[in-house]
C-alpha cells in the first residue's frame, strides 16, 4: 500500500507516540486558550517546526458515542464545520483505515482550503478508546488544495469516574498547515479550531 510499510507495527508505533504525549507533565505545556469547558496548551512540537496542541475538556456523552463521532465516518462530516469533505480511501480492520479529507479555509481565507491523507486508528485505552492518525506521503494531489501534513495525533476518551455517561475528551493535535502563512495566524487558527471541535461535538451529541 502507498506509503505505508506494515500496518500492525505503524499503529503500535502511533499508539506509543500518543501515549508519551499523554504522559508529558502539566508544567512543560502553556495555556493559549481557556473557555469554560473546554482549555487549550500548546508546547514546541518534536517533531516539525511548529507546536503540538492539547485541547481538554468534559463531554455529556458515552465514550463509544464520543469516539463513533470522531473517528472517520459519516458522522464527522455531519458536525465538523472544518471539514468539506471526507472519503475512506483504504479499509483494514474495523478500526483501521486511510482517509482523505479536505478542511475550509480560514481566518479570511488567510489560510486556504487544506487536503489531508490520514492513517487512522482506534484503539482501547484504559476504561476507554484512543483515536490517532497521522498523515502519509500520498502522491496523488488535487491541484486546488494545499497538502497539509498531520504529525502523529489523537483523542484519548475516557468516562468519569464518577459518571460513566460523561465522558473525559483530551486531544493532541501537531498540524503542519505548510503554505507561506504567519506563525501567529496558524496559532489562532488551531486555538480556535480546537474550541469549536468541543463545541461542534458537543451540538452533534446532543442531537444524537
Amino acid at each position: 500500500m502507498e506509503g505505508l510499510p506494515d500496518v500492525a507495527s505503524f499503529s503500535t508505533k502511533l499508539k506509543n507516540t500518543l501515549l508519551q504525549y499523554h504522559s508529558i507533565e502539566d508544567d512543560k505545556w502553556r495555556v493559549t486558550k481557556k473557555m469554560k469547558d473546554v482549555t487549550v496548551w500548546r508546547k514546541p512540537s518534536e517533531e516539525f517546526n511548529g507546536y503540538l496542541y492539547k485541547a481538554q475538556g468534559v463531554v455529556d456523552d458515552t465514550v463509544n458515542s464520543v469516539i463513533d463521532h470522531i473517528r472517520p465516518g459519516p458522522w464527522r462530516l455531519d458536525w465538523d464545520r472544518l471539514m468539506t469533505s471526507l472519503d475512506i480511501v483504504e479499509h483494514f480492520e474495523e478500526n483501521c483505515c486511510v482517509m482523505r479529507y479536505t478542511t475550509a479555509g480560514q481566518l479570511w481565507n488567510i489560510i486556504s482550503p487544506r487536503e489531508f491523507v490520514d492513517f487512522s486508528y482506534t484503539v482501547a485505552y484504559e476504561e476507554g478508546l484512543l483515536s490517532c492518525g497521522i498523515s502519509l506521503d500520498w502522491s496523488e494531489k488535487r491541484p486546488e488544495f494545499v497538502r497539509g501534513y498531520n504529525h502523529p495525533c489523537g483523542w484519548f476518551c475516557v468516562p468519569l469516574k464518577d459518571n460513566p455517561k460523561q465522558s473525559l475528551l483530551t486531544g493532541y493535535i501537531q498540524t503542519d498547515l505548510r503554505g507561506m502563512i504567519p506563525q501567529s495566524a496558524v496559532d489562532t487558527a488551531m486555538a480556535s479550531t480546537l474550541t469549536n471541535f468541543y463545541v461542534d461535538l458537543r451540538k452533534a451529541l446532543q442531537k444524537a
